[in-house]
């Protein structure tokens, strides 16, 4: 029973750290969205909405790296994985809920695996709602200026 607390204990603590990292990966992109005139908003190419964008995938793969590596680093540190590898790739099958099960914690450790999924999971979902949003604001001010090019003078 005992154990079972550590678990969770350890688990809430990660999924503090985590989630507190991937809202200051959000913000940190939507800043750097603004300061390369990427936004929106504030662009007119679509070259420069384009590297945008691509620029917060890159980033939000990185936030999700990150993450996976804190609790690869849990995993060892706590002792029930021995070798970085190993640790990285349950983290990493963890965090995506891929689970193919060829490693498998103890049954000491096992509520710390399946925390993790279900982190991995909003956190995955957080990141997919961020880049859906973004997308329709790119498609929102295309469609909007598109609507002035059809109003220009000489237009069809």
């Amino acid at each position: 029973m005992l154990l079972l607390f550590e678990n969770l204990l350890v688990a809430a603590l990660l999924v503090a750290v985590t989630f507190t990292l991937h809202f200051a990966g959000l913000v940190g992109l939507m800043a750097m969205l603004r300061r390369l005139g990427g936004h929106p908003r504030r662009s007119s190419t679509v070259v420069k909405q384009g590297i945008a964008i691509l620029t917060v995938v890159f980033g939000l793969f990185a936030l999700h790296s990150l993450q996976i590596w804190i609790y690869a680093f849990a995993y060892l540190g706590v002792g029930e994985l021995q070798q970085l590898e190993t640790a990285l790739y349950f983290s990493t099958v963890s965090f995506t809920t891929v689970g193919f099960g060829d490693v498998i914690l103890s049954d000491d450790w096992r509520m710390l695996g399946a925390a993790e999924g279900a982190n991995g999971f909003l956190l995955i979902g957080w990141s997919t709602a961020f880049l859906v949003s973004l997308t329709a604001r790119v498609r929102a001010f295309e469609a909007e200026i598109e609507g002035i090019d059809d109003q220009a003078p000489g237009g069809p």
